[in-house]
């Protein structure tokens, strides 16, 4: 039996039960599930909290790149910077556009795309840069947007794990031409099932988005675009706009876990803790340390009833899935000891003191 579970998602249906069934009520009684009141007052409560113009809710994180590309009209022949440390499925919306992902290493400290190795990967083909804001910390963006402007690029943020985190007092999402959101259950704000959306300043960009998600169409059976159907439904907005109002609250929870983490941890020998640059306010979507021989420091862990996980164990480039590009083991190295390295320890808005404390004294056990 796992005392302290890596997460526990039924603590937020227990916290926010009462709220939580009313806004199911609401939509099963109003009999509209498909774009509908609910969506709108999401995607406003949502862009006002991104600090932008406009949201446009889809079906889930992956769609919201992959609208954002192609209606930036990216795709066959063209090429897009993303960084080699990631989720695939930063690639894969690339890939899904008809475009090329060319993966640039990560800053050794934050784990975040390395600036300063961008423009070496710019070439004639180049049409955007994907910046992702990975375990919820920022990408250094103004770096970042000072080249895609000198080279007139599209920047877009992958946003997915990062709700609610901050660049320099600015928050994520409203840093680019767009950026994408993931409302996967574990997120820091999670739906009840999938869902994304895509957040924007741009008007032009975000109608270009709504068609898309609606088969290309504002009208029923008037298809200006070849679309998709990717929209994110009643039910899961009704229940995002419950978990928004505690965002925030929640997220400071998170911050308050880190903060006893990395006063504590620091004292584990050969561990490295994450590295928080002054501009960044992460939310600590995961909190991932590294150590040198993770499997045994798992095992201690899992001895001790803590529940881990490894983010993540195979780069995009070594998986079967971009074979065809022929990646040889040591073709992007920081990246690749990062998946040997890199170990995810509990970080939830609904941990106990008392857990965090048993994580705490079960990494001074094993060292």
């Amino acid at each position: 039996m796992i005392e302290v579970p890596f997460i526990n998602i039924d603590a937020q249906y227990a916290e926010l039960k009462e709220e939580l069934d009313a806004a199911y009520r609401r939509v099963m009684e109003s009999g509209w599930y498909i774009l509908g009141k609910e969506l709108a007052a999401f995607e406003a409560e949502f862009a006002a909290y991104c600090q932008t113009k406009y949201c446009i809710g889809v079906g889930n994180g992956l769609e919201a790149l992959h609208l954002i590309l192609r209606a930036l009209d990216i795709g066959n022949g063209d090429e897009v910077i993303v960084p080699a440390n990631t989720y695939i499925a930063s690639w894969l919306a690339i890939s899904y556009a008809g475009a090329t992902p060319v993966p640039v290493e990560p800053d050794e400290h934050t784990y975040n795309i390395n600036p300063s190795l961008i423009e070496a990967a710019i070439t004639e083909r180049t049409k955007a840069i994907m910046a992702v804001h990975l375990y919820g910390q920022p990408a250094d963006m103004d770096a970042i947007s000072e080249i895609a402007t000198r080279y007139n690029l599209k920047l877009i943020e992958d946003a997915a794990q990062s709700h609610g985190a901050r660049y320099k007092g600015r928050r994520v999402g409203s840093l680019g031409d767009a950026a994408g959101f993931s409302f996967y259950p574990t997120k820091n704000l999670g739906a009840i099932g999938d869902g994304g959306a895509v957040t924007t300043n741009n008007a032009d960009l975000a109608d270009k988005v709504r068609l898309l998600r609606n088969y290309g169409s504002r009208i029923k059976y008037e298809n200006e675009i070849q679309g998709f159907n990717s929209r994110l439904d009643e039910l899961q907005a009704a229940f995002l706009r419950v978990k928004l109002s505690k965002l925030d609250q929640w997220n400071t929870r998170r911050v308050k876990v880190a903060e006893q983490y990395l006063k504590t941890l620091v004292q584990c020998p050969n561990l490295t803790l994450p590295i928080v640059p002054d501009w960044a306010e992460p939310v600590w979507h995961l909190f991932v340390v590294r150590y040198p021989q993770r499997k045994i420091l798992e095992q201690h862990l899992s001895q001790c009833s803590v529940g881990t996980l490894v983010h993540y164990p195979i780069p995009p480039h070594l998986s079967g899935a971009y074979s065809v590009n022929n990646w040889q083991r040591g073709s992007f190295p920081i990246t690749e000891q990062l998946s040997q390295e890199v170990l995810s320890i509990p970080m939830s808005f609904h941990m106990t003191d008392e857990q965090v404390q048993i994580v705490i004294n079960s990494f001074m056990e094993v060292f």
